[in-house]
């Protein structure tokens, strides 16, 4: 029998059959990436990030089913050479749609190692999760694509009809700042029909997420100078205001009283979601006891489809070394997540022209550093999003969860840009566990195993043509 004429339960079998034994193999193949300590952030050793590289290229070139793997890098929009990123290209037979495959190999900082139970960067299984920086977000990614294509490959025959497209990027946890340009000069080589970004999370360890909406985001610099050099607070307090005052009455006008984002010309997303308890959600965050919420409505419709904003840093003089002075300047850093189905250019202006109509007491303001990422969403009737969840039904045997992020993956609006007609497909590897970007770092082997299971159920549903009835 052709074995690419599987019936749909003989081929769903041998799939769950293959990913099963290929686990072990999996495992360490993660394990070994996350030795690299490939963080790509400019203060760090760009020789790891190429050390990853290299190892994930041997990675795809093992697999036996691509002409040729290669390891670039491009300039960004100022000039900056990008961290190294791999293209790998199995052009489709006729006939045939493409997929193109997406996953980062960098990572985030280890932060204060004595704040992780194990060490950063050696694998360690404890129970059913491996611990490590990068064992999730995103490594387990490329992990996941490999495992899924390498399954395919046992079970359809090596001369099987799908194209196939990867992509895995070197800088995403530094802001993909050379993600455009990339796109742009392999676009022939990544154009496809659909895009999976293995990069998301999923509700729990047993049910499978399909991101469908992205809060967009935009960060910025405020700097507020209400004098020309400090005073001693004694002779002048009361009296001048100094830059800390006009900074706190400033960031104030964000929001209202219930901590709702107060900036005219920012939008709301309208669309449903489950009800999700909110004690069960303040365990969740551990928020501290008396501690409420924020906003309004349903828990995750505040997450996923209103806007937020929060200061992430402040240059002030330290408690350490605070005098008694009136400070002239002050500057703090902003992080507005922008709701699905509004434009950040149009945030952006929203945000900059509420800094200065509401700049307090004739104080000087300015924005500064801005940088922009657009929202996302995804048409869950279109036949690619309608087979990745049937094949995560299949595979996770559960109803998927079709879920926001609160969070923002920029990058996804360059895929949008460069190719309109893609069906681009979010995925996760992730649960409320995983700890990505945090100490303990790490990806839950079970969720790992069903989410390969998924995607090469898709891939080779897709390429029977599946998507298209």
């Amino acid at each position: 029998m052709n074995e690419q004429n599987l019936p749909a339960d003989d081929l769903e079998r041998a799939l769950r059959d293959r990913v099963e034994l290929g686990m072990p193999a999996t495992i360490a193949r993660l394990s070994d990436l996350v030795r690299i300590p490939s963080v790509s952030w400019d203060a760090f050793d760009p020789a790891h990030v190429r050390a990853s590289a290299e190892h994930v290229k041997q990675l795809l070139e093992d697999t036996g089913m691509f002409p040729k793997v290669e390891i670039h890098q491009h300039e960004d929009a100022e000039g900056r050479l990008g961290q190294p990123g791999l293209v790998a290209h199995r052009p489709a037979r006729e006939g045939f749609p493409t997929v193109t495959l997406y996953a980062h190999h960098d990572v985030q900082p280890e932060g204060n190692p004595e704040t992780w139970n194990t060490p950063p960067y050696e694998p360690t299984i404890i129970g059913d999760r491996l611990y490590g920086r990068g064992s999730s977000d995103d490594k387990a990614g490329v992990l996941s694509h490999i495992a899924a294509l390498e399954a395919l490959r046992d079970v359809l025959g090596e001369d099987f009809g799908l194209g196939i497209n990867v992509f895995i990027e070197g800088e995403e946890e530094n802001g993909s700042r050379s993600f455009a340009p990339f796109l742009a000069a392999h676009a022939d080589e990544l154009r496809a029909d659909a895009i999976i970004v293995a990069d998301s999370d999923n509700p729990d360890t047993e049910t499978p997420g399909l991101t469908v909406a992205l809060r967009g985001n935009t960060t910025f610099d405020i700097t507020v100078r209400t004098l020309e050099h400090a005073w001693h607070s004694g002779m002048f307090g009361g009296a001048v205001p100094d830059a800390m005052l006009a900074m706190i009455r400033l960031l104030n006008s964000f929001w209202t009283e219930d901590g709702s984002v107060a900036v005219e010309g920012l939008i709301t997303h309208s669309a449903e979601v489950e009800a999700r308890s909110e004690d069960e959600f303040r365990k969740e965050a551990e928020l501290l006891d008396g501690v409420q919420l924020i906003s309004s409505g349903p828990v995750d419709a505040r997450l996923w489809y209103q806007p937020s904003i929060t200061v992430t840093g402040i240059d002030a003089p330290t408690v350490a070394n605070a005098s008694n002075t009136l400070s002239s300047e002050i500057k703090v850093h902003v992080s507005c997540r922008i709701a699905p189905g509004q434009d950040v250019d149009a945030a952006a202006e929203a945000l900059e022209r509420h800094v200065r109509e509401h700049a307090p007491f004739g104080a000087h303001v300015e924005v500064s550093n801005l940088d922009k990422g657009n929202a996302f969403l995804v048409d869950v009737d279109g036949p690619a999003a309608q087979l990745m969840l049937a094949s995560m039904r299949d595979a996770w045997e559960t109803e998927p969860a079709k879920t926001g992020i609160g969070g923002s993956i920029p990058f996804i609006a360059d895929f949008v840009r460069e190719f309109p007609d893609a069906e681009i497909l979010v995925t996760g590897i992730e649960d409320p566990q995983t700890m990505a970007h945090s100490p303990n770092e790490s990806q839950h082997l079970g969720v790992l195993r069903r989410a390969i299971l998924a995607e090469a159920l898709f891939l080779a549903r897709y390429q029977r043509g599946e998507a298209a009835r």
